[in-house]
């Protein structure tokens, strides 16, 4: 009858991380299906806590670190223009606040200054750090074009 209180552990477990997404309960969980198999193989309710503990313990000594470290990690890969944020671009015709050119994978794209009030003339390679829509924010390589914005 053991086995069926560890299902029940392991069944209230589950919601709990269902409802927290800690990784704690679910792995906790797991040791209560663990537990309740040592039951229904006939264990002494001593063993079924052993189990419990050491696989709940290894679990959230082991497991839990390695899974959340993987779910930080960011996507393998882009897609669309998501693929483009922190390319390299050349300026084709100079980049201001009123618009502008960049030649950015083999292809010419609108482009904006990601920093108000910035003008980037033509030749500059660039950066970019955001696409707005089909416009490319850039920003120059250069330091000193970021210090010295001109006037439009």
């Amino acid at each position: 009858m053991w086995w069926l209180a560890w299902l029940i552990a392991a069944v209230l477990l589950g919601v709990a991380e269902f409802l927290t997404l800690t990784l704690a309960f679910g792995l906790l969980a797991g040791a209560s299906l663990a537990a309740a198999v040592a039951a229904g193989l006939g264990a002494s309710v001593p063993v079924q806590l052993v189990v419990f503990a050491v696989t709940g313990g290894i679990g959230l000594v082991a497991v839990r670190p390695v899974a959340k470290r993987h779910l930080a990690l960011p996507p393998v890969s882009r897609e669309g223009s998501d693929a483009l944020v922190g390319r390299s671009a050349v300026v084709t015709s100079e980049v201001s606040a009123a618009g502008g050119m960049v030649h950015l994978s083999g292809e010419d794209w609108s482009a904006r200054p990601y920093v108000d009030g910035l003008v980037i003339p033509a030749g500059v390679q660039v950066d970019v750090f955001e696409i707005a829509g089909a416009t490319a924010l850039v920003h120059p390589r250069d330091a000193l074009l970021e210090t010295q914005p001109r006037e439009t």
